[in-house]
């Protein structure tokens, strides 16, 4: 059995390497051409069970993101226009993108359809890092306003529109926040760090 492994370059270029289970025989198996600007961010679809029309988002440096179902080759989905600035991280979960950008916005696409569902102003200054929550749909946002974001992104059941809410808000004093990620599949307690930070803080919900 291969596992596909994915990397970006700083010419655009998405490489897909075959990485056996054993051995170290790691080949070069595809090259996805379809980016102009530097690689910033790759993301696969973390919801399981679930057998979706795409499976990996890309993103690059202009705020263009690339949508691809993966099989015998890759085959892009759709293209997503560039926002006009950086999307500096993405995540892919049940279908829906979070994408984050300098501007501080997140913005919610549908993975099949590339159509925006919504449009957060989630911080002051550039989002550094995003992160989901596999089990429950949780997203963390950290940026450099020093403040960590949880929302819940969820499918309504009857009409499939994608919905999401804002649960918490953590301001971490006087650090500009370059690292979250959630400790656990539920999201019930996440990690984050600083530039010049030596140490990583914890938050448990209670």
């Amino acid at each position: 059995m291969v596992t596909p492994g994915n990397h970006g370059t700083s010419s655009g270029l998405v490489l897909v390497f075959d990485i056996p289970t054993k051995g170290t025989n790691i080949t070069l198996a595809e090259v996805l051409a379809e980016h102009r600007d530097p690689i910033t961010d790759i993301s696969r679809e973390t919801c399981d069970g679930k057998d979706r029309g795409s499976d990996l988002v890309t993103a690059d440096d202009s705020g263009v993101l690339c949508v691809w179902k993966s099989g015998e080759d890759f085959r892009l989905v759709t293209k997503i226009s560039a926002y006009g600035v950086t999307c500096s991280s993405v995540k892919l979960w049940d279908g829906v993108i979070a994408a984050a950008y300098g501007t501080g916005q997140i913005r919610l696409y549908d993975a099949t359809t590339g159509a925006i569902s919504a449009e957060l102003d989630s911080h002051a200054r550039w989002i550094y890092t995003l992160d989901v929550a596999p089990e429950s749909g949780r997203l963390l946002s950290g940026a450099e306003d020093s403040f960590v974001q949880v929302w819940q992104i969820s499918r309504c059941e009857e009409s499939g529109l994608i919905e999401v809410e804002h649960r918490h808000s953590e301001c971490v004093t006087d650090t500009q926040i370059c690292g979250a990620r959630f400790c656990d599949p539920q999201g019930s307690s996440f990690a984050v760090t600083g530039y010049d930070l030596n140490e990583i803080i914890r938050y448990v919900q209670l």
